[in-house]
């Protein structure tokens, strides 16, 4: 049956033959496949160097495109990265967007939105901006745009004589509450649980070994649902003119990782493939933030982005052009991620991550940053900034083993107002040194940036007394309360 797109398009072509007219010529402007990972961090995929990551279509992009090694997302958690990507600001200036489970008001740009006012097709397949709760703010759809099945059916029904934006985003790397099982994606590519490499900051044992195997069979997963993407535009002869960007909203979901600013949680993949316009198979080092992708969609568009936005477009890193940003750091953040601890408080943390070290200040050190201990459960489990694994069930199990303290401390544990951690000597960031006094003269210059990238965004956590992200509701399913 012909599709809806073709229908038009062919009485549009006898319309035009029949009266005389000329034909319009279909819009030069790239087309540009934007494709998210949720909760996939550095380095697994096979071109970034982990051979236990099947990932050929990510390989491909890296190989035909460019590959950007220090990539990292703007917040540490889901909704928050996807509101800072599509209004190219950062987390504090959204107000609250910053957490998870938020309205999303109608009061700034987005980036969609500006695309589809200057004659671009848009469309979503899987997690748009999610979740929270758009509808309350006065949404129709989401903010991303309509929803499609897959980036097969948008492609079959969109006008060919406009460019599209879509956005693939995938969720097969997610693994929340441990329900989603794609083991058997890795176990069919001859990935054995114990081959896999054990992070220092998890304790090795089976039920870690049983999250690698389900984390590994969905990046295979996802890297497939990448490839079939790719054939619908080879197959289309549309692959040349189309920006495939290829990247994660954070990184992983194990202990440590998502929710957190160290690079295990916001350290992410990232290649862009666009046909002749790049050098194949060229390393970018310049640090970069997922959030920059908001602008960098502008102006692959040729719009020029809002003066409101506070992210940087990357296309002249892409096309290796001299760039006037200063790519040398990147500044992370976070809010309140579930809602786990009394009164619906936040944990406010603001970070800069540089070559050689990363700086952490925990604003609230009093709470616990994995969530409460005592009082709110999610999934039935104490410590709700943790999504439940096997392996967070094997921690709590052994929380009062004296052979799992550490692992317990660094992961559960309260945290002092300050981390610094030196990254040449430590890359895993297990061992603070902030209060080390040979680190005294780094940790001054990393406490300096940090306040004045907090100056120049005007963020209200300047005071310290504001604790506004407390009181900003929270439309996910209320955590249990301990009986």
């Amino acid at each position: 049956m012909s599709s809806p797109a073709f229908l038009r398009r062919l009485f549009i072509l006898g319309a035009a033959l029949i009266m005389g007219m000329p034909l319009r010529a279909a819009d030069q402007r790239p087309n540009i496949l934007f494709i998210l990972g949720d909760n996939w961090r550095w380095p697994n995929a096979g071109a970034l160097g982990d051979t236990h990551a099947h990932t050929p279509a990510f390989d491909r992009i890296a190989r035909e495109g460019v590959v950007f090694t220090h990539t990292f997302n703007p917040v540490p958690s889901c909704s928050p990265t996807r509101s800072c990507l599509l209004t190219g600001k950062a987390a504090h200036q959204l107000g609250e967007r910053a957490s998870l489970w938020s309205a999303f008001p109608k009061d700034t740009p987005v980036v969609t939105q500006m695309l589809r006012e200057a004659g671009y097709d848009i469309g979503y397949t899987a997690k748009p901006w999610a979740p929270g709760n758009h509808a309350i703010s006065g949404w129709e759809e989401n903010p991303v745009g309509p929803k499609f099945a897959s980036f097969a059916d948008f492609h079959a029904r969109h006008d060919a004589t406009k460019p599209f934006f879509f956005w693939l985003g995938n969720t097969d790397t997610a693994t929340h509450a441990g329900k989603m099982d794609f083991a058997q994606y890795a176990r069919e590519e001859n990935i054995a649980p114990a081959s896999l490499p054990i992070p220092p900051e998890l304790p090795d044992c089976p039920e870690l070994r049983n999250d690698l195997l389900n984390y590994y069979g969905g990046i295979i997963k996802l890297d497939r649902t990448a490839a079939a993407a790719l054939a619908v535009l080879e197959k289309a002869g549309q692959l040349e003119n189309t920006v495939i960007i290829y990247t994660s909203d954070n990184g992983w979901q194990m202990p440590r990782g998502l929710a957190n600013c160290y690079d295990s949680g916001s350290r992410v993949p990232l290649a862009i493939r666009w046909g002749r316009q790049v050098t194949a198979g060229r390393q970018v080092d310049d640090f970069v933030n997922v959030a920059d992708l908001c602008p960098t969609f502008l102006d692959l568009a040729g719009i020029s982005p809002p003066s409101e936005m506070s992210m940087h477009s990357l296309k002249k890193l892409l096309l290796d052009q001299p760039d006037p940003t200063v790519r040398d750091a990147v500044f992370i953040e976070r809010e309140r991620h579930a809602d786990v601890r009394r009164d619906n408080l936040s944990y406010p943390i603001r970070a800069v991550r540089t070559r050689d070290f990363l700086y952490i200040r925990n604003l609230r050190p009093d709470r616990w940053p994995a969530g409460d201990p005592d009082v709110f459960f999610l999934h039935d489990r104490p410590f709700g900034d943790v999504d439940t694994t096997q392996v967070k069930d094997f921690l709590l199990k052994h929380q009062n083993d004296a052979a799992y303290a550490n692992f317990i401390a660094l992961i559960f544990g309260k945290r002092p107002a300050e981390e610094l951690y030196d990254l040449r000597a430590d890359p895993a960031q297990i061992h603070n040194i902030a209060a080390q006094p040979e680190a005294a003269a780094t940790l001054q210059l990393l406490r300096a940036r940090v306040d004045q990238w907090m100056k120049d965004t005007h963020d209200p956590r300047l005071d310290p007394a504001y604790d506004g992200w407390d009181h900003f509701p929270y439309y996910g399913k209320a955590p249990k309360a301990r009986e």
